[in-house]
């Protein structure tokens, strides 16, 4: 593959709802561009960017995949991502580096719960968008009705450049607004536009030359003087128009019919901001922020946006080139401030790595075997380190609880989950030392179990998964006084000590306080620690259900010792119990973690939102309406909602989705903390 100048490269991110075509659509471009000699499919699991096993299995993309595309002297590097919510994050890093959105819309469903998702972080980014009305071959598919679905659904100014000629399983090919030339076919061969459609194509055109002009000051100017434009100032202002999300034009496909396709990279290649034109960055540099511009004399400036980890090649990181042009070299890592060996370089169409000795800034590749980098690092020169703008993730919603099926996985258990979760920045893996199990958190049920299926797959270890024990704590709710006797006699030397305690509750977060309060040596100060250490060891394991005790401040007022029989165990055992007995009559509760959720639904769903909300002992915050979609802000216990991304999806046909980050711990109410403490005592027992 040859190098290509910044301004003849085009990133472009494939979004849309799950199904909306975005693969088969990577597909016909890779084929109509003369990468492939066949066009493959989803069905049949031939296609270039869903190579993984899981993917093929499951017949939807589970992964960012990079596709580029040579057409008419310009790369293409198409950025594949998932439809499907749950791997939200795979979206995430291909929108961080893409300089422009292809919003596919399927025109039977029109715009759908993943199209709204989607649109809200690329919009979030400013990120330049076209849409593409994909599987106009479809039964019942309607173009102008998709695009009018498009304006109501995000209330901006979507104009079509082009126009269907025939429709759904008669569809011909797409008149070309612009040119005013009909593309007929696979081929996209020039003709004249059909006589019935010549009208509604002047009409159309008038739309989008007014949407040109609005583009650029100086055009608008001349357009409301009355004088026409010549072709190439519509393509200026349609270029700055779009540049500025002033306007999105609306083109169709019908991807696996390979319809459009041509005529669809000709608009990309004309109209698509190149690097340049999406202009420098931000980043932090060593005098504070500094602007890294999208040229070869600029700092060295790489982004690592995904990271995959294959168990043959090894570990391979994908990235884009900021500033500087990068070749073989040893880059710093800004964050891990270590240096970075960067071999052979490459270029990944799908999971074929295509040899390259040199990129250009703005262009896309991936190199194998680096050891410290991870998604989101900044590769850059030593002498000038920078850091950019990484993705951002969203917290997990939902976690399981992970066991190995056999000793032999138990040893590979940690590295693997390290191994997935560094793949995928959504998924995280922790041991909960409340609980002591080892959680693997995600997005949803089918993400995590799509990690554990890979772990099997790929890395031969073997889970078991199970609903994660809530990590309650113990606490208490008053000052409490007593003391705890500990003496045992046998044959050779005995045990014998005194501890007097007071246990006061302290304020939510505060941790666990211990003070000495004992005068005149009634307990010598050597056996503070030992007291200490039998006080830690019972607030470890709880003392009415099993779990931590926090927020209790003990003091040690009083005791009795023995010249030869205190020692050190005994009064850790001592300081044990005294600090049980004095704990169990000082009103102990349980304490659950509760989360903040914030909900996001369209507007008819809210009442049976709100209406389960409250089976959940959830409390509301707020609501407020946006573009048709409730947003409902609560408070919930976590105990609540463990499976709340299983409940929603199907209270809401899939259209609801939601965030949900920790708050803080509130008492469990006395009739659920009795059936807790209950089932503890019968699993001790």
């Amino acid at each position: 593959m040859k190098e290509y100048t910044t301004d003849h490269l085009r990133n472009v991110v494939l979004l849309g709802h799950g199904s909306s075509g975005k693969t088969s659509l990577a597909e016909a471009m890779l084929f109509s561009s003369g990468a492939t000699n066949r066009m493959g499919r989803v069905e049949d699991g031939s296609t270039t960017t869903d190579f993984d096993e899981e993917e093929i299995r499951r017949r939807i993309s589970l992964s960012l995949a990079t596709a580029p595309v040579e057409w008419k002297d310009h790369k293409i590097n198409v950025l594949d991502t998932p439809g499907y919510t749950d791997f939200i994050g795979e979206v995430i890093s291909a929108i961080r580096v893409a300089d422009l959105a292809l919003l596919l819309v399927d025109p039977v469903g029109g715009v759908e719960v993943g199209t709204e998702l989607v649109w809200g972080y690329a919009d979030a980014l400013h990120l330049p968008c076209i849409a593409v009305v994909n599987k106009m071959n479809r039964e019942n598919a309607n173009f102008s009705r998709t695009v009018q679905g498009l304006r109501d659904a995000f209330g901006r100014t979507f104009v079509p450049l082009q126009l269907p000629i025939g429709s759904q399983a008669n569809l011909a090919g797409v008149v070309d607004l612009v040119t005013m030339q009909a593309l007929m076919g696979a081929e996209a061969k020039v003709a004249e536009i059909p006589a019935d459609m010549v009208a509604e194509a002047e009409e159309a055109r008038v739309r989008l030359v007014e949407s040109a002009a609005e583009g650029d000051d100086e055009l608008i100017f001349k357009y409301l003087e009355g004088e026409e434009l010549t072709l190439e100032e519509i393509v200026r202002g349609l270029r700055s128009a779009i540049l500025k999300g002033a306007v999105i034009p609306v083109v169709l496909t019908a991807a696996t019919e390979n319809l459009g396709v041509r005529a669809l990279m000709d608009v990309l290649v004309a109209y698509a901001p190149s690097p340049a034109d999406s202009g420098p960055i931000q980043a932090q540099g060593p005098a504070g922020e500094e602007m890294i511009e999208p040229s070869e004399t600029a700092p060295m400036a790489l982004l690592i946006f995904k990271t995959a980890a294959d168990p043959y090649v090894g570990k391979l990181t994908y990235f884009r080139v900021y500033g500087g042009a990068v070749e073989s070299a040893t880059l710093w890592n800004s964050r891990a401030s270590v240096e970075e060996r960067l071999g052979a370089l490459y270029v990944m169409r799908g999971k074929e790595q295509i040899p390259v000795t040199r990129l250009r800034p703005g262009d896309i590749g991936a190199v194998a075997k680096m050891t410290a980098a991870a998604t989101g690092d900044t590769l850059c020169d030593r002498g000038h380190p920078v850091h950019l703008p990484g993705p951002v993730f969203p917290h997990p919603l939902y976690a399981v609880a992970v066991r190995p099926k056999s000793k032999a996985d138990q040893a590979k258990m940690g590295p693997t989950l390290s191994r997935i979760c560094e793949e995928d920045p959504t998924l995280h893996w922790r041991q909960d030392m409340t609980t002591r199990e080892t959680i693997l958190e995600g997005m949803g049920e089918a993400h995590l179990d799509i990690a554990v299926r890979r772990m099997e797959n790929r890395f031969g270890v073997g889970v078991e998964t199970a609903i994660p024990r809530v990590p309650y704590q113990e606490t208490i709710k008053k000052i409490n006084a007593d003391q705890y006797r500990h003496k045992k006699q046998t044959g050779g030397a005995g045990q014998f000590a005194e501890v007097h305690m007071r246990l006061e509750p302290l304020e939510r977060g505060a941790g666990f306080e211990y003070v000495w309060e004992v005068f005149g040596g009634a307990v010598s100060s050597s056996f503070r620690p030992s007291i200490e250490k039998g006080i830690r060891q019972v607030m470890e394991q709880g003392v009415i259900a099993g779990y931590p005790v926090v927020d209790v401040k003990a003091a040690v007022t009083d005791g009795k010792e023995h010249p030869v029989d205190s020692k050190d165990i005994a009064f850790q055992i001592a300081g044990r119990e005294a600090f049980k007995k004095v704990m169990l009559d000082a009103d102990p509760i349980l304490l659950e973690p509760i989360n903040k959720i914030t909900i996001t639904v369209p507007e008819e769903y809210t009442g049976d939102v709100m209406g389960d909300l409250n089976t959940k002992r959830a409390r509301v915050l707020g609501m407020e309406q946006q573009k048709g979609n409730g947003i409902i802000h609560a408070e919930a216990p976590l105990a609540e909602m463990q499976r709340y991304a299983a409940d929603l999806r199907s209270m809401t046909q899939g259209r609801g989705y939601f965030s949900m980050e920790f708050a803080h711990l509130d008492p469990v109410p006395a009739h659920i903390a009795e059936g807790i403490i209950e089932k503890a005592k019968k699993e001790e027992s």
